[in-house]
């Protein structure tokens, strides 16, 4: 069946890095626009990054434009998302999701503190 596993979320002060992990199965990982989004406490979800299928295009919301990198390897069927430059407004629940998949992972929990 169809899972999407994120990794790589913890505690981290404000302007340092977290590397986050979304490794996938049982669905054809290269066809398909891959996503990263975050929730917020009493927020709803919101798209942070998305990326083409062959990860030639990328496309950020202004919020982490400059701080944030995400990145594919279709080999490994997973997708990345590099926080740099972190601020308390970062922390969420962040989830990778298969653009018209409909399936969500548990997500990865981002908390920037210090």
């Amino acid at each position: 069946q169809v899972q999407l596993v994120e990794s790589g979320g913890g505690l981290v002060q404000p302007g340092g890095s977290l590397r986050l992990s979304c490794t996938t199965s049982g669905f054809r990982f290269r066809y398909y626009v891959m996503t990263w989004h975050r929730q917020a406490p009493g927020k709803e979800r919101e798209l942070v990054a998305s990326i083409s299928t062959t990860g030639g295009s990328a496309n950020y919301a202004d919020s982490v434009k400059d701080r944030f990198t995400i990145s594919r390897d279709n080999a490994k069927n997973t997708v990345y998302l590099q926080m740099n430059s972190l601020k308390p407004e970062d922390t969420a629940v962040y989830y990778c999701y298969a653009v018209g998949l409909g399936s969500w992972g548990q997500g990865t929990q981002v908390t920037v503190s210090s």
